[in-house]
């Protein structure tokens, strides 16, 4: 402003617009400059963004690639994989078959050595044992025992078990020794899990023998609390037996038998046999009869004794028989005798039987015609109809009897025409009472003197066959009234079957290894062939 000073008007805006024509020029250049400065650095911004561009496509396809390569070597992985997945599964389908087909033989070459060592039992007369685990039950820990739950703990252990259908496999342990394992081979092994189904399936097959000729025993034989009551007959309900119960598979031997037996009877020609049935237990060496009745009727126990007759087969005189017609009227009875049996509460069991209980099913077999031959001179059953038969015959034998006879009116008149024998076959099924350990089971007074009895009588039948083992002249039947009972059964008359029965736990491990002992020693018996009563040929048509 002061070089403005004294200048006119007129300069003085020349010198503005001259200086803000330099000014605008200036911003012109600058502008141009900028813009320049601009766009280059724009064209090497786009240039780097090209390059970058490029590079990222390059990686990209290199990636893709890459990628694709790794993919389809997975494909091709997967693919491969498929295959031998598929060839395995085709070599596990072929061996899954091999499997079955080898299964299958085997099972069937089973069946033979089975069906084969039973026809050598047969002819060798050897007694048919089966082993029969029972499950681990609440009783079986130490209860009312004064030791350490680490000693309960032992006890409660399992040390009994089945190899397979064939072996038991029972470990042995002492303190301060190593465990050793032994085996019993029997005919028939039942572990814990298998039902009473399983159990009578194998003895079904005895059943049929009885019909053919052939007395038949099944005997269960173990320690007390092993199962052999349960076996036999079937489980209690408040300490008695429910034959009727609505769970039929849990019935024992006894039912099972006697129905089977009635089915049998029921496909052959009516009138043809008829069944009759005793009922005796053996308690402190002494025989009582279980179906004997007072003069009131009422079924009460009566002391039997046991005898030798002329033929030396052993016999009741007295003992009372009862008819029955069906599997029904049998149990009935059955269940009657079996509320006089002698029970008596130990630490071992609650419902501990302190008897040996034989039950007896004898079949008589009618048989028509007059060529009998000479093998039947010798049976006390085989009477000529004119020998009273209105008293030999059940009043329904002596109808069908009858009704059969074409032409004639009285059994008299049929006597002229045909003579019938009669063949007897027993079915003999007995519930020995366990033996027992008497620390163990706590018993005092009279339950004492019971167990010494029941021991006595399991070690007279040891002996009886030791005996016959030992092919001795004398065989000692008569050392207790069980086995002289038994003498026609275990001395060979009869198909025998052992049902040995046995705990698993530690506890009653010396119980359980003198019982399996007992039944190898059994199954070493060769009593000789059994005989079979012959039935004779029914003449031809007259």
């Amino acid at each position: 402003y002061q070089g403005l000073a004294g200048r006119s008007t007129n300069e003085v805006l020349q010198l503005y617009a001259a200086r803000g024509g330099q000014q605008k020029l200036q911003r012109s250049s600058l502008v141009t400059q900028l813009h320049r400065a601009i766009k280059k650095r724009l064209k090497q911004d786009l240039k780097s963004l090209h390059s970058f561009a490029l590079e990222l496509s390059k990686e990209f396809r290199r990636q893709s690639k890459t990628c694709l390569y790794q993919v389809l070597a997975a494909v091709q992985g997967v693919q491969l994989q498929n295959e031998a997945m598929q060839m395995f599964q085709i070599k596990a389908f072929d061996l899954e078959q091999s499997l079955q087909e080898v299964t299958e033989r085997y099972e069937k070459e089973k069946q033979k050595r089975r069906a084969l060592h039973n026809s050598l039992v047969e002819l060798r007369g050897n007694i048919r044992v089966h082993c029969r685990i029972r499950p681990l039950l609440p009783f079986d820990d130490a209860a009312g025992h004064s030791i350490s739950q680490d000693r309960q703990r032992n006890l409660s252990e399992k040390v009994a078990y089945a190899a397979d259908d064939e072996t038991v496999l029972v470990k042995c342990s002492r303190p301060g020794h190593a465990s050793i394992n032994k085996t019993f081979q029997f005919e028939r092994v039942y572990n814990d899990s298998e039902s009473q189904d399983a159990v009578f399936a194998d003895v079904a097959p005895l059943l049929t023998s009885l019909l053919d000729g052939y007395n038949v025993c099944i005997m269960a034989y173990g320690q007390t609390g092993s199962g052999k009551t349960y076996t036999m007959l079937g489980p209690q309900v408040e300490g008695n037996f429910a034959f009727a119960i609505e769970d039929e598979s849990e019935l024992g031997i006894i039912p099972r038998a006697t129905q089977e037996v009635f089915r049998l009877i029921s496909e052959k020609p009516p009138g043809s046999y008829w069944v009759e049935v005793s009922v005796v237990e053996v308690y402190n060496n002494e025989i009582f009869d279980l179906l004997a009745k007072d003069s009131y009727g009422k079924v009460f126990s009566i002391k039997r004794d046991v005898v030798t007759t002329r033929e030396g087969k052993s016999d009741v005189p007295l003992l009372t028989h009862e008819t029955v017609e069906n599997a029904s009227e049998f149990l009935h009875l059955v269940k009657k005798g079996l509320q006089l049996r002698v029970r008596h509460p130990t630490l071992v069991h609650a419902h501990s039987s302190r008897s040996h209980l034989v039950v007896t099913l004898t079949i008589t077999t009618l048989v028509f015609g007059d060529n009998f031959g000479t093998s039947w001179e010798d049976e006390q059953a085989s009477q000529r109809l004119n020998k009273d038969v209105s008293c030999t015959f059940p009043q329904k034998t002596r109808d069908s009897i009858s009704a059969s006879s074409s032409g004639t009116s009285s059994p008299v008149q049929f006597e002229a025409t045909e003579k019938i024998k009669q063949v007897k076959t027993r079915l003999q099924l007995v519930d020995l009472a366990g033996s027992e350990c008497v620390g163990m089971s706590g018993v005092t007074g009279a339950a004492l003197r019971e167990t010494s009895f029941i021991n006595r009588s399991l070690s007279a039948l040891a002996d009886v066959l030791g005996a016959i083992a030992e092919q001795r002249s004398h065989v000692p039947y008569r050392n207790s009234k069980l086995t002289h009972l038994l003498q026609d059964s275990v001395g060979g008359d009869a198909k025998l079957l052992v049902m040995l029965c046995i705990s698993p736990g530690q506890k009653y491990l010396t119980e359980s290894m003198q019982s399996l002992g007992f039944g190898t020693r059994a199954r070493q018996v060769q009593r000789g062939q059994v005989k079979k009563k012959n039935f004779p040929m029914p003449s031809k048509a007259k």
